[in-house]
């Protein structure tokens, strides 16, 4: 029995096949969990969500960006969209919102055998929220999408604002939650999110969120695992803070991690 985290499929369906061939996927007793941009840009990504949906008791997901994306396209009746029309024009697009928008923005994954902790998101945790902290906005936002999806979805845009508070409050408050959740690469030297750059190399009055994150790190049982940020190709130079967004759709890999020994697949994409 083994546990598998996915970095971003984006849509990339037959990569997919190929690494949980790879990987010996067994939906009986093994569980994958997607660290969120399931969907869009690769051509498959009907695919992607009827071979999660088909395996649900053993798939868990986060939510990303581009899923984040899909679910405000269906609220708004959308049926064109690039990539993500065959979703859209589907039978079952009812089908396919209200399974998505159940899915958490963070997971806590605890395995036994090795006494190790894994949060994942797909951008990862910020420095300025504790764990539980985190813990608790992605049940603060999974609450307002369950109870509001039509508001939170038509609303969530935007880059402003860029820093947290724990006095934003109404659709503020929950963009800051959503951006931190499935936007953020870059903060600033005051901890607001620069949403704007995506490339690496050093930036002026610009730091990786994960420099200051590992701070949140309790010792090196406790991992963060994130996806998103592709042109990092899954490196951050921090042990405990796993990237696995390795440029599938760009022609990159598409990687797992194995978080009962932390051991790496990956399929060329």
């Amino acid at each position: 029995m083994s546990t598998y985290v996915i970095g971003d499929v984006q849509g990339c369906f037959k990569e997919l096949l190929k690494l949980t061939k790879k990987i010996q996927f067994n939906p009986k007793k093994d569980t994958l969990i997607f660290a969120g941009d399931l969907v869009n840009r690769g051509p498959q990504s009907l695919e992607v969500l009827d071979f999660c949906m088909q395996n649900s008791k053993s798939i868990k997901v986060v939510l990303g960006n581009h899923d984040l994306y899909l679910l405000s396209l269906i609220i708004d009746k959308q049926t064109k969209a690039k990539t993500l029309s065959p979703i859209l024009k589907s039978a079952n697009v009812a089908k396919y919102f209200n399974w998505l928008i159940k899915k958490p923005m963070l997971l806590k994954v605890k395995i036994e055998k090795s006494n190790e902790t894994f949060w994942i998101s797909h951008a990862g945790i910020p420095y300025f929220w504790s764990l539980s902290k985190a813990q608790k906005l992605s049940r603060e936002l999974s609450k307002s999408l369950k109870d509001n999806p039509k508001f939170v979805l038509k609303n969530m845009w935007g880059d402003k604002p860029n820093k947290w508070s724990n006095n934003l409050q109404g659709i503020k408050r929950l963009r800051v939650i959503i951006n931190c959740f499935t936007r953020m690469r870059y903060l600033d030297m005051q901890g607001g999110l620069n949403l704007n750059t995506k490339d690496t190399g050093p930036k002026k009055g610009l730091e990786p969120w994960f420099i200051k994150s590992k701070q949140l790190l309790k010792d090196s049982k406790e991992h963060i695992v994130f996806g998103h940020w592709a042109a990092l190709n899954g490196k951050t130079k921090i042990k405990n803070i796993i990237g696995l967004d390795t440029g599938c759709v760009w022609g990159g890999q598409l990687t797992a991690i194995r978080l009962e020994d932390k051991k790496i697949f990956a399929v060329k994409g």
